[in-house]
């Protein structure tokens, strides 16, 4: 069976309870990728103000635009997502079950954008939800992401959920975008390449960029525990030490 398709959900009832773990409200202006049979769509309309459900495949966007032209709330959109200007002003959400096999576009178009969501939840195949929530342990990615953005994986779904029954399991990410960066984003180059650099060669030592001392120090100073204490760096602690690295050692 292949991965590369698009399954959709096909009970229900899930509609609500995926529903409810969001923020969603009648205020809210609502982004979709993907408008498929417009199941979930049309539920979705129920919740928000206005709804933008971009759709690819035609027969699909015309299916939907039959069954759903009484929701004067919907704008249905013939057309590539990825290609799709997002609100370049005003606050937005999105809610979405995407095609897997273009998530990391998808993901990289939301975070980036000049004017992002405030909040985003997307059905994702679950390998890929752990790698941009830094589970079960962080990586390159995952750390960029989290400087402004707070990943959360909210629901396990199962594979019987979708038709056709897709050959990954796959989850709900939840991502809220903080109101302040923990870094100034022009910095994001220099913490990319500070990560990449200390994963590969370590944290101190040889061709570390900092000394064991200035990273015990600093973390001791931060409140955290030791790097590598328990084999894991987490987040706040690569925070601590990149800020520590830009202050006394570049």
């Amino acid at each position: 069976m292949s991965c590369f398709f698009i399954a959709f959900l096909s009970q229900f009832k899930l509609f609500a309870t995926i529903l409810n773990l969001s923020s969603i409200n009648h205020n809210d202006t609502i982004v979709e990728i993907g408008t498929g049979k417009g199941h979930l769509t049309q539920a979705l309309c129920q919740r928000c103000g206005h709804l933008d459900s971009i759709e690819l495949d035609r027969k699909l966007y015309e299916y939907a635009q039959a069954k759903l032209s009484h929701l004067d709330n919907l704008c249905l959109i013939y057309g590539d997502f990825l290609k799709y200007p997002l609100p370049a002003k005003g606050s937005y959400k999105v809610f979405s079950n995407i095609p897997y096999f273009i998530t990391s576009q998808i993901m990289e178009k939301l975070t980036q954008a000049p004017n992002p969501p405030s909040e985003i939840w997307l059905i994702m195949e679950k390998g890929a939800a752990k790698r941009f929530a830094g589970l079960p342990r962080e990586n390159v990615n995952s750390l960029l992401l989290k400087v402004s953005w707070e990943p959360e994986i909210l629901y396990h779904f199962r594979r019987e959920d979708f038709h056709p029954m897709p050959c990954v399991d796959s989850v709900l990410l939840h991502l809220k975008r903080k109101s302040v960066p923990d870094l100034p984003l022009n910095s994001l180059p220099a913490f990319r390449k500070f990560i990449e650099h200390s994963m590969r060669y370590g944290m101190w030592g040889r061709q570390g960029l900092l000394t064991k001392k200035q990273a015990a120090t600093a973390l001791k100073l931060a409140g955290l525990p030791s790097a590598f204490e328990s084999g894991l760096t987490l987040y706040i602690q690569w925070l601590c030490l990149f800020r520590c690295y830009q202050r006394f050692c570049r």
